[in-house]
């Protein structure tokens, strides 16, 4: 075999093995999900369904936003077996802000940044097992983030 050979097979070995993770990432996207409008067609999309209100998950989220544009909230479920935590906003262009999955045992606590378009309730979807549990904290905005 040429060395011009072995360098062409190599790079595209290299490259195939470089898109796998891609792919495998795609496969995880709920593109309906994060383009839904309405806050009831994310959580279809979501498949969640029978939603318990419940005082274990804890959001911190300031009751007044200065700038719609950078919101920080930290969520923390005392749920256990937390497999995952949706951050919906009812008021944005979408509703669907995030969804995180925890596996391994790993800390279902999680502290990000989000826009809100308006004055909204920041709602918190948490999943343990076949059960889905909510909570959620009002946020005044006193300037648009969504522009």
């Amino acid at each position: 075999m040429q060395r011009r050979d072995f360098l062409t097979i190599l790079a595209g070995a290299a490259a195939t093995a470089f898109m796998l993770p891609i792919h495998a990432l795609a496969a995880v996207w709920n593109k309906a999900a994060f383009e839904a409008a309405k806050l009831n067609e994310a959580t279809a999309h979501l498949a969640i369904n029978g939603e318990i209100p419940s005082k274990d998950i804890e959001i911190i989220a300031p009751d007044r936003a200065e700038n719609g544009a950078i919101v920080q909230i930290a969520i923390t479920s005392r749920i256990p077996n937390t497999e995952a935590m949706s951050v919906l906003v009812e008021h944005n262009p979408t509703a669907l802000i995030g969804n995180f999955m925890f596996s391994n045992g790993a800390l279902p606590y999680l502290v990000t940044r989000i826009k809100m378009a308006e004055t909204s309730y920041v709602k918190i979807i948490v999943k343990a097992g076949e059960k889905y549990y909510t909570n959620s904290k009002a946020v005044e905005v006193l300037e648009n983030g969504c522009g």
